[in-house]
């Protein structure tokens, strides 16, 4: 539910999106509200997710927590990619789940299952939202020979030797091929090569639709052209408009799928159906190592369960899920992010911060009346979320009304009870139902000390204060201090974190 009376900010201020494909930030209007129809480019199941994977999933996780919060109804298709997605874009070398099969002696189904389950586990790990459908390739073979007969029969399309290919020169001659990347054919004819085993395509730049199998390609299926295979950029534009129809609103990636994929999507429906099916084009950007981008292809990738479990080379800890999604959004879904593990060590401090923030609003006794502006930090939070999920200011505005909650606690200031029921619900949506964050689990502590132990011997401390025995109360501290435990005595009781001995050392 949007909070309470204070609709109205979404009103004033519109959810705006950036559109790929007009290369413009935009009002977001549904086709049919309040029916929002959004298609999201899954993985392609050969190896364990990476943080590139979960970059595209928080990106679009985080819009469709926000436009349920808008109280739109989402039907959300998330695509799993099991067959037909090859090691080159040019419809060359061998499938990608094939290989790895083969490298793994295993059937590819079984492959793609358990790649599958180990991608819904880290999903939910990171508290990604289940899509309401997740179509599988394989799953789809008719449809999508039905989708190529469309495209043939529409004359964009040709048959040779039991394959059919898109013809992207006669395609450009009636639309424009390159809308959304901006790549002009006559680029196509200069930069393409010309492949082996690729002479029976009209031009090299044509791509797939459906392949004919080779003896040794196990993943086949029988159609009027040959036993074969479709190509990978023709499941997304059959499934997308077989569950959201022929025209729908968002389709989202990332930004190493705008081309050839996700062009050759557009030139692929707007072939079958005459029409564009997409109103707004989304694209998250890529997760980067030293510049480099991460990618299994590019055998750079750490996967996230080597982030959670610490043990890649290029880790230095492990960093918990909510730690890496708090990451990913800190930085705006459109710009670059550079992996290091300063940057997750920093990422994984403000998280805390931001939670003991949050457990620190229950602290308040509320007055008779406000001295502090609700309004404006409510204001604060849509405005950024409706920029264009501008979530690093979202969470900047979240940490300033923290200053705001910490001054209250303090003594300094006054809050109304309505105003501080305002308050803790404006933290419960933003940063649980909307940025999808939980606090997690408090870790055991340095030699098996539990919060259940360190409270305890607080109590001690509390009491042997209260009796004026110093000796012991310094004792303790001085030993939690040892264990890397920071006391904070306040006036309403004490506080403490777990942080490295070297900062308490710079302390003292």
């Amino acid at each position: 539910m949007i909070l309470g009376k204070h609709i109205f900010y979404t009103m004033k201020i519109p959810l705006y999106i950036y559109n790929t494909i007009t290369k413009k930030k935009e009002k977001f209007i549904p086709l049919n509200p309040p029916h929002v129809g959004l298609y999201v480019c899954g993985p392609t199941v050969y190896g364990d997710a990476h943080l590139g994977h979960a970059r595209a999933a928080i990106t679009f996780d985080l819009l469709y927590r926000y436009l349920k919060h808008l109280e739109y109804k989402v039907r959300y298709v998330r695509n799993i990619t099991d067959v037909g997605h090859l090691e080159s874009d040019a419809d060359e070398g061998e499938d990608k789940i094939l290989k790895k099969a083969r490298l793994e002696k295993l059937e590819p189904m079984e492959l793609v299952q358990y790649y599958s389950n180990s991608y819904h586990q880290n999903m939910r790990q990171l508290n990604v939202l289940d899509p309401s459908i997740e179509p599988l390739a394989s799953g789809h073979i008719i449809e999508q020979q039905q989708f190529v007969d469309k495209i043939l029969n529409s004359g964009f399309a040709y048959e040779v030797n039991g394959s059919v290919y898109f013809d992207v020169k006669k395609y450009n001659e009636k639309y424009k091929y390159g809308v959304l990347s901006g790549r002009i054919i006559e680029d196509l004819i200069s930069s393409t090569r010309e492949l082996e085993g690729q002479d029976e395509k009209k031009n090299s730049y044509d791509f797939a639709l459906w392949k004919k199998a080779t003896s040794e390609h196990l993943m086949r299926w029988p159609s009027k052209w040959s036993e074969g295979f479709p190509g990978w950029h023709l499941e997304c534009s059959t499934m997308s408009t077989k569950y959201l129809g022929e025209e729908f609103d968002i389709h989202g990636g990332g930004m190493d799928l705008l081309f050839p994929h996700h062009e050759c999507e557009i030139a692929q429906s707007t072939a079958a159906n005459g029409k564009s099916s997409v109103k707004y084009w989304m694209h998250n950007n890529m997760i980067t190592i030293k510049g480099q981008k991460m990618g299994k292809s590019l055998g750079n990738a750490v996967t996230l369960d080597e982030f959670f479990s610490g043990s890649h080379p290029l880790i230095e800890k492990p960093f918990s899920p909510m730690t890496i999604r708090f990451f990913m959004l800190q930085a705006h879904y459109r710009s670059t992010l550079d992996f290091s593990n300063e940057a997750l060590q920093s990422a994984e401090k403000g998280l805390e911060r931001l939670f003991r923030g949050i457990d620190s609003i229950e602290k308040i006794t509320p007055n008779n009346k406000s001295t502090v502006d609700i309004d404006k930090l409510e204001a604060n939070c849509y405005q950024s979320i409706n920029d264009d999920l501008n979530s690093p200011v979202l969470i900047s505005h979240l940490f300033d009304g923290l200053k705001i909650s910490n001054s209250l606690v303090d003594g300094k200031g006054a809050i109304s009870s309505n105003d501080l029921n305002r308050l803790k619900q404006i933290y419960r949506v933003f940063v649980l139902d909307i940025l999808g964050l939980k606090k997690e689990k408090q870790k055991t502590l340095q030699e098996g000390l539990t919060t259940e132990l360190v409270n305890i011997l607080l109590n001690i401390r509390q009491k042997a204060k209260q009796e004026k025995d110093f000796e012991t109360s310094d004792h303790i501290r001085k030993t939690l201090t040892d264990l890397g435990i920071e006391i904070k005595d306040k006036k309403d009781g004490v506080e403490w974190e777990i942080i490295s001995k070297d900062k308490l050392k710079s302390k003292e």
